[in-house]
């Protein structure tokens, strides 16, 4: 099956493809836009000086996206916490199956925890939707992003999916590295993390191997991230009003803005979970289903890992309580606490670019954060 596709248009960067990416990088009109962001204090000339004097990918990690990535953490989040990277080692590769929150930075820090533990860095699916601009392109080709091609008739889905299923599993079986992927298509907007079942379908497509002895073999390990303050939450509630009254029609630069929101964002505390990879033990219970059950089967248990691993904030329980009408998770956090998320709520609504009914927009944006504390409850009881 893997050699069936060309990987050519998918892959990311290889070695020998570097110079000439930071030779584009450098050029790009763009670029010192960028550099001020990330890098305020930074002088151009120098940060171009720098960059055409990396040769490799790892290069390209270790002294550019490392850095950069600490410089969002820095000017954005109120430090970042993690568990569970005892419960893998550098030996195996693995799926590294998440909950998705936001665009850019899901995989990114991911990626940075996993440098600080040693381990090797995973490649990273994007969206051709995101694949927009030569600056992004060479910017993710060389972070270890390959493309995922969205949209297409039903005969393109397929193709498409079975390309990326077969990408995947000759990355990790023959490649020697992980793979992170979303555990849906596209971002979580309602704060309802759930594993879609048609993307672990597109995991078994590239082998004619049993159920058990398929999925064995990509080592599926779920990772969950939590965010105090959701990224575009208010970009999200807006998407989600609109959707309820139409189809919701992305804006020409829509996912580059909600990219660079996502990045610039506030975010108070993140938390980032490494779970269990699934067990062929847990593989074979599953495979002990009907046919599609399997599937059904195997999606729950990744829920479960991530729900078990989900860390509430105060902001998930204040916006639970108040969507309630209680004070169930009053302990959880202060007067004062509450009153400042009330206001950061009114404030976001109150100029969130369209006509609609204030509570309305308010219950939504209050889901965003409370659904994640109702799961919790439902899969593993409060926390």
């Amino acid at each position: 099956m893997i050699g069936e596709f060309n990987f050519e248009p998918v892959r990311p960067y290889n070695d020998s493809e570097v110079p000439a990416a930071m030779k584009a990088i450098t050029e790009d009109p763009f670029f010192p836009m960028v550099v001020k962001y990330c890098l305020p204090n930074a002088n151009i000339d120098e940060v171009n000086r720098t960059l055409l004097q990396i040769k490799t990918v790892d290069e390209f990690q270790t002294r550019v996206m490392y850095p950069a990535i600490q410089a969002v953490i820095m000017k954005t989040m109120d430090g970042i916490s993690f568990d569970g990277f005892d419960k893998i080692d550098d030996v195996r590769r693995h799926i590294f199956i998440a909950n998705h929150r936001d665009i850019a930075l899901d995989s990114a820090i991911l990626d940075l925890l996993l440098y600080e533990h040693k381990i090797k860095t995973c490649q990273i699916t994007f969206g051709s939707n995101l694949m927009k601009g030569n600056l992004v392109i060479n910017i993710g080709k060389l972070n270890k992003m390959f493309r995922i091609i969205r949209g297409g008739n039903i005969k393109d889905f397929y193709r498409n999916s079975l390309e990326v299923s077969a990408y995947m599993r000759h990355v990790v079986t023959e490649l020697d590295e992980s793979v992170w992927i979303a555990q849906r298509n596209g971002r979580t907007k309602d704060g309802n993390d759930k594993t879609e079942m048609g993307v672990l379908k597109m995991f078994s497509l590239s082998s004619d191997k049993s159920f058990v002895d398929n999925l064995d073999e990509l080592s599926i390990t779920p990772v969950a991230v939590s965010y105090e303050y959701e990224p575009c939450d208010f970009l999200k509630t807006a998407e989600l009003y609109i959707s309820r009254l139409q189809k919701y029609v992305k804006g020409e630069n829509e996912d580059l803005n909600s990219i660079l929101t996502g990045i610039q964002q506030k975010k108070g505390k993140v938390h980032l979970s490494m779970t269990e990879p699934i067990s062929r033990k847990e593989l074979e219970i599953c495979d002990e289903k009907e046919k599609n059950e399997k599937m059904v089967a195997l999606a729950s248990l990744i829920d479960q890992r991530i729900y078990k691993s989900y860390k509430l904030f105060k902001t998930n329980y204040i916006a639970y309580d108040i969507l309630n009408g209680g004070n169930a998770f009053a302990d959880h956090y202060s007067t004062d606490e509450k009153k400042d998320f009330i206001a950061y709520m009114n404030d976001g609504l109150a100029h969130i670019g369209i006509e609609a009914d204030p509570s309305e927009l308010e219950q939504i944006f209050l889901r965003i954060y409370a659904n994640p504390v109702v799961n919790c409850k439902d899969y593993i009881g409060e926390k």
